[in-house]
């Protein structure tokens, strides 16, 4: 089944707020109905309000149009998010003074207010799902598009997946990467061999295991598969799999497929704004140059569907490699531009293939520009007076 993705593109022929992104927004939550669906529902937004020195994240001027949506269809909006993030949001501009309503730690204060729901996958069996998001009754996924150290993009997927849950769960999502054995010490017995190749990555990815000395770990963000580790490693002892980078990534499937289960049929939407977009995740607390063109803005009802067309729609440009920090090491690769910083086993499409597998959504889309750009060769400029 097709699916509808509704797109604001960042261009604009004349210099008119009508024309700019915020506005394209409105046209997308009106073409969403989400006024007509919110009425007497306790309404989460999602969205990843970022940390420290944060300011790519998602404007406040764009928040303040959905709470305002929410609130003129007579719903009460709330925005909610990890609780290290959501204290000190107020500090990067969210606050219910600006956006229009509170913010709140998803599992609580303490991070242990939460639903356990069960589903057995490599080391894990409990997710423990935020109890702000079990007590919403609609929910608005409204995420940041960015790079990512573990998957090489993160939108609406991670946005719910990793920022629904608490602390431990997201932990033991991380830690599906090493379930699958890829150290082998019976092939590679003698300590020198093991330095060579803790030495031979030049990202520091390779380390001595903390917990089982003398046996090898290996970091999976840093890791970009250039295979210069393989190169050193006696044959069998060491292996880089697609599998063990995809795990990650079902995790993700799994986790966003609990979190839409805890609401009713149409009682969700979700929105990608695709804007200065960095290299790694809005958790890191800090904004460096943007890796890629903006892209605009995104919304459906379907979260497969949108990250796909948000996906389709930037990989049609060229990942500026000037603007990637001088420590992260571009390779091309026949796939998507994210991949050419975090390696191409880390391939952005697989969450949707889990996800499209799971039920939450088709990978087959429209892509609806809500506002066309007019092709104008010239056009006046509007004119601001003076005020007396």
């Amino acid at each position: 089944m097709t699916s509808n993705v509704y797109w604001g593109s960042p261009r604009q022929a004349r210099l008119d707020a009508a024309e700019t992104l915020p506005a394209k927004l409105d046209l997308i939550l009106d073409a969403l109905h989400l006024r007509d669906r919110v009425k007497d529902e306790l309404v989460a937004i999602k969205m990843h309000v970022g940390n420290n020195l944060s300011y790519s994240v998602i404007h406040p001027v764009f928040v303040r149009k959905v709470v305002q949506a929410i609130k003129d269809g007579g719903g009460k909006p709330f925005v909610v998010d990890v609780d290290w993030d959501a204290s000190g949001a107020e500090k990067r501009g969210y606050a219910s003074e600006t956006i229009g309503c509170p913010v709140y730690p998803v599992g609580g204060l303490k991070d242990n207010y939460y639903v356990s729901y069960f589903h057995e996958y490599k080391n894990m069996k409990e997710w423990k799902l935020g109890g702000m998001i079990q007590d919403a009754s609609f929910l608005v996924n409204f995420a940041h598009v960015k790079g990512h150290p573990s998957c090489s993009f993160g939108a609406a997927f991670k946005n719910l997946a990793l920022g629904c849950m608490v602390g431990g769960t997201r932990g033991l999502m991380h830690d599906t990467h090493h379930v699958d054995p890829y150290w082998f010490p019976e092939l590679c017995p003698d300590a020198e061999t093991r330095q060579r190749i803790i030495d031979s990555c030049p990202h520091g990815a390779i380390v001595e295991d903390r917990h089982s000395p003398g046996n090898l770990h290996l970091h999976y963000e840093p890791c970009n598969q250039c295979g210069r580790c393989l190169k050193v490693a006696p044959e069998g002892s060491w292996k880089i799999n697609p599998a063990n980078f995809w795990t990650f990534q079902e995790a993700c499937a799994i986790s966003t497929s609990i979190v839409l289960g805890t609401f009713d049929p149409g009682k969700a939407i979700h929105l990608n704004l695709a804007t200065h977009m960095t290299p790694v995740c809005d958790c890191f607390g800090f904004t460096s140059m943007p890796i890629l063109p903006d892209a605009g803005i995104f919304g459906s009802d379907d979260i497969v569907a949108l990250d796909q067309a948000t996906l389709d729609v930037i990989a049609r440009s060229r990942l500026i490699t000037e603007n990637v920090p001088t420590s992260m090491e571009v390779i091309p690769n026949d796939g998507h531009p994210f991949t050419w910083m975090h390696g191409p086993m880390k391939d952005p499409y697989k969450v949707l293939e889990y996800g499209e597998a799971l039920g939450l959504g088709s990978r087959q889309y429209e892509l609806v520009d809500v506002l066309p750009v007019e092709e104008k060769k010239f056009a006046p400029m509007a004119y601001i007076h003076a005020r007396s």
